[in-house]
C-alpha cells in the first residue's frame, strides 16, 4: 500500500494538508505533528496536493480549525480520512470564488 504524507501544525487542528500527488480514495495517510507523533488513517475521497483531510470527526456545525486557527465551519458530518473543502465548509468571511451583485 502506498504511503502519503500529511501535516497537522497545532494540537488543536482537526484537519491535515497533503502533501502528495494522484492522492485516492483507500490510500493509507500518515499524519505528522509538530512533536513527530505519527496518524495512520485511510483516504475516504480523493485529495488534490495541498487539500485537507479530517484527522478526527467532525460534526455538522462544528468549526474547522487549521494552523491552530477557526477558518469556517463545516456544513456537514465530516469523518476521519475526508477530503475537507468548499463542498463541505463554509468560511464565516464568506466565500472569495462567488460575485455577489
Amino acid at each position: 500500500m502506498i504511503e502519503v504524507l500529511a501535516l497537522k501544525v497545532h494540537d488543536c487542528d482537526n484537519v491535515a494538508v497533503i502533501f502528495a500527488e494522484n492522492v485516492e480514495a483507500g490510500m493509507k495517510v500518515l499524519v505528522r505533528d509538530k512533536k513527530g507523533n505519527l496518524q495512520s488513517l485511510i483516504l475516504k475521497t480523493a485529495v488534490p496536493y495541498g487539500h485537507k483531510i479530517a484527522v478526527a470527526d467532525i460534526p455538522a456545525g462544528t468549526p474547522i480549525l487549521k494552523y491552530g486557527e477557526e477558518i469556517g465551519l463545516s456544513t456537514k458530518d465530516i469523518t476521519v480520512g475526508e477530503h475537507v473543502h468548499i463542498h463541505n465548509l463554509e468560511s464565516r468571511r464568506g466565500r472569495g470564488d462567488l460575485n455577489k451583485g
